[in-house]
């Protein structure tokens, strides 16, 4: 008999994250103190040249100068909330994180090999005249965050859903209805997995694939069922909850899906006994198009022309997702030839630089 699976699924917190490029850099006015802050990643270090800055737009300018992929951390006061963060940092490169914050206590964290708690440091942003609001008279950005909330929200209560009708198929023995539900349920997760990403220790809880582990760690959640379901749920929990988010969260929420694509769903490692990794890659295409489109009316008034890419790049993308249909769902990621499996990634690549730009464009 099968041993059952804890599956925790909480969706209801705000939205952070993730890296941008080619933003402006500026002062505050009080004391001409620099909101641009460089950090030095080594292999045993953590080094940056500020830990204090002004409220208002934060520049973080992250250089890896040790020998593993690194990934720079923007915590809450608790350590565990993500303000910003920026992944898959090379040797001997360089990645922007930009996040607008209010006056708090925060955490800095590099985290070289990216596992573990990472190299930690308290960071303070002071009030200034720029200080964030969380209100705002601009009609297009309550607009934005209204329908941004709306749709985690739905997303979220769909996700409660599919994901309870799964355990319980599991759970049950009933493999064959439990496979052609899996990819569906997982969708919703996948729409809004940069929300789910801000809530501690929920991703790896749910979402963690085998190669993640580390040692000693307790295999839970999606992957674990998919290699149990396509061979070589004791609990199930949901919190939801009024979601609040501010621009920057959004357009850098974005940008954080589009990077789900790039790094797990394009090479084909998120779904390795499935094989139902382009569900995954609509559904992370899909959390970030409806990002931007909320955000679309602030960025046409304030840069047309990168609305005009963005839309057309997303266009593309969805052209070449769209030729690998099948019925309601999508071909199996093992049936693409390497060549269309790289006209996708061409295609992401193209539509992730000018992404990249979003957060800076809609707080210019």
């Amino acid at each position: 008999m099968r041993k059952p699976l804890l599956v925790a699924l909480v969706a209801a917190l705000p939205l952070f994250a993730a890296c941008t490029e080619n933003t402006d850099r500026s002062e505050a006015a009080d004391g001409g103190e620099s909101r641009t802050i460089t950090v030095t990643s080594t292999d045993d270090g953590c080094d940056l040249s500020a830990t204090e800055a002004p409220s208002g737009t934060l520049t973080f300018e992250v250089a890896n100068k040790g020998s593993a992929v690194t990934e720079f951390y923007l915590l809450g006061e608790d350590g565990q909330r993500i303000v910003g963060e920026v992944e898959n940092i090379g040797p001997q490169l360089s990645r922007e994180l930009v996040v607008s914050a209010p006056a708090g206590s925060y955490v800095t964290a590099c985290k070289p090999g990216m596992k573990g708690e990472g190299i930690r440091d308290d960071f303070t942003v002071t009030a200034s005249d720029q200080e964030p609001t969380a209100g705002t008279d601009d009609a297009a950005v309550d607009q934005a965050l209204e329908s941004y909330e709306d749709y985690v929200q739905e997303q979220t209560e769909q996700l409660v859903d599919k994901t309870g009708q799964f355990v319980a198929l599991y759970k049950a023995g009933e493999d064959d209805r439990a496979r052609a539900l899996y990819p569906d349920a997982r969708t919703h997760w996948e729409r809004i997995e940069t929300v789910a990403e801000s809530f501690g220790d929920l991703d790896p809880k749910m979402d963690a694939r085998e190669a993640d582990l580390e040692p000693g760690q307790k295999w839970t959640g999606w992957h674990r069922i998919e290699k149990d379901l396509w061979p070589p749920a004791d609990g199930y929990q949901a919190l939801s909850a009024k979601l609040t988010f501010t621009v920057d969260q959004v357009a850098n929420g974005s940008r954080g899906l589009l990077e789900e694509v790039a790094n797990g769903k394009v090479t084909g490692e998120e779904e390795i006994w499935s094989h139902t990794d382009l569900w995954d890659f609509q559904a992370n295409v899909d959390g970030a198009r409806v990002a931007f489109e909320g955000l679309e009316p602030i960025v046409e008034q304030k840069d047309p022309e990168l609305a005009d890419t963005l839309e057309s790049r997303f266009a593309e993308l969805q052209k070449l997702l769209d030729a690998q249909r099948a019925g309601d769902g999508f071909v199996t990621y093992d049936q693409l030839a390497q060549d269309e499996v790289q006209a996708l990634a061409n295609a992401v690549n193209a539509l992730a630089e000018p992404l990249s730009r979003l957060t800076a464009a809609v707080l210019s």
